[in-house]
């Protein structure tokens, strides 16, 4: 057995070399800010540290300009403002947001014992998350993603553990966080099925008594209770100005800098006029509706077993941060979560070559973007047409890793359905021959 191979035999070894990783551009971080013109630190960041400052002070999160998230996220960061941006306490946001990353990783650890896969094999999987240095850069520079993706898989892990109320109570958190965690209350709802390996029919919208049973009461209840009651308060406190930039304000922004969107060259171009409000018509406001029909009403029918639930969620994050009319490299955590959870059943582990062509796909996409954008962005040069055309190659790249992730989702569902099938088959047989 070869050293790597002994070394996931020790759970205590893989997580400690996860925080040592963390651990090194934390404070990696903290020297590049100090001595480099380019900082380390995500701007973001700095609005959120802004907010919980101002916060402290007894303001509103939202006297900082561009702070479009919940007082929930300043809330947390307080500690942040108990010392200048140069004392260790503002950056206890990055390493709460990196120990996140590390919670969220002993779950997909749990999730895939779960599933029967032993301690080692679900530890290299688990690794895919821990040891990923994209995911453990996005945290330590300040991006709050490592907490809201711990929360989603903490929802995860709640439904299928059969703790349907804490799992809606998880999906209200989630949702009230940021809002795309609510597309997998769709695919929860119908997982909640008396044959969860089954597709879901049509015909049950036409009886209240089929699409209706207890799970699904206690998801969509709890789920509501908790996101209605986050929300009352927030607005209680802050008023219109919560409404307006932790929900309302996604529907209409032009985030064009660092988007690897589609959209983003319309986006530029409608944000340079600042007169010009957008039409009802305008792409601004009509994006979501080709992002929320795949990715929460075709993809979310997906049938969903314990095996499958993971790869029709994994789809869904896909679908939407693919067809999103902002996309920043953050928002890759997005699905990257759900990655662990999906290779042990995949094409991908099965096809050496289509794995090896999906990830040199995947990472030329984002490249020919980043060099694209890195001429127009910071040496103010004209590169559109190539920006375009990169935007349009990771575009398509995506659809076809999507497609990738659908046809293999089909497939575990369709052996989950044989293998009952089978087992019906003998079922009755012992019973003829009882008879």
């Amino acid at each position: 057995m070869s050293i790597v191979s002994r070394a996931f035999e020790s759970p205590a070894l893989i997580f400690t070399a996860a925080l040592i990783l963390r651990l090194v551009l934390f404070y990696y971080g903290i020297y590049q800010d100090a001595h480099s013109a380019l900082k380390y630190t995500d701007i973001d960041y700095f609005v959120f540290t802004d907010a919980a400052r101002a916060v402290s002070r007894g303001l509103s999160p939202y006297a900082r300009a561009t702070y479009r998230y919940t007082p929930l996220l300043a809330w947390i960061l307080l500690p942040t403002s108990w010392s200048g941006k140069d004392g260790l306490w503002f950056h206890s946001g990055k390493a709460l947001f990196a120990v996140s990353d590390i919670v969220a990783g002993w779950l997909i650890y749990r999730l895939l014992q779960k599933q029967g896969m032993e301690k080692a094999n679900a530890l290299k999987y688990a690794s895919v998350w821990l040891l990923n240095p994209m995911v453990a850069n996005i945290s330590t520079r300040g991006s709050s993603e490592g907490l809201l993706c711990v929360l989603v898989m903490a929802t995860l892990y709640a439904f299928e553990t059969r703790r349907i109320n804490l799992a809606g109570a998880l999906l209200g958190l989630s949702v009230h966080f940021k809002i795309y965690p609510f597309i997998y209350g769709v695919s929860m709802f119908w997982a909640l099925k008396s044959k969860p390996a089954s597709a879901p029919n049509f015909t049950d919208f036409g009886s209240i008594t089929t699409l209706i049973n207890k799970g699904r009461i206690q998801l969509v209840a709890s789920s509501l209770a908790v996101f209605t009651a986050l929300n009352l308060l927030m607005y209680s406190r802050y008023g219109q100005p919560f409404l307006e930039h932790t929900f309302l304000y996604h529907f209409t922004r032009t985030d064009h800098r660092h988007n690897f969107s589609l959209y983003n060259a319309l986006l530029y171009f409608s944000s340079a006029d600042a007169s010009a409000q957008p039409s009802i018509l305008s792409a601004e406001r009509l994006a979501f509706l080709p992002q929320l029909s795949l990715s929460c009403i075709l993809l979310s029918l997906l049938p969903s077993t314990s095996y499958s639930l993971a790869t029709t969620m994994l789809a869904q994050t896909l679908a939407f941060v693919t067809f999103n009319k902002v996309c920043t490299s953050q928002y890759f955590l997005w699905y990257l979560i759900f990655l662990p959870l999906y290779l042990p059943h995949s094409s991908l582990m099965q096809n050496g070559k289509l794995s090896a062509y999906a990830l040199s796909a995947w990472v030329a996409g984002q490249a020919a973007w980043l060099g694209f954008g890195f001429q127009l962005e910071f040496l103010g040069r004209s590169a559109w047409l190539g920006l375009w055309a990169s935007s349009a190659l990771f575009f398509l790249i995506n659809c076809w890793l999507l497609g990738i992730v659908v046809q293999d989702g089909g497939k575990l569902v369709r052996a989950k359905l044989e293998g009952s099938s089978a087992d019906m088959k003998g079922d009755q047989e012992q019973k003829r021959i009882a008879r």
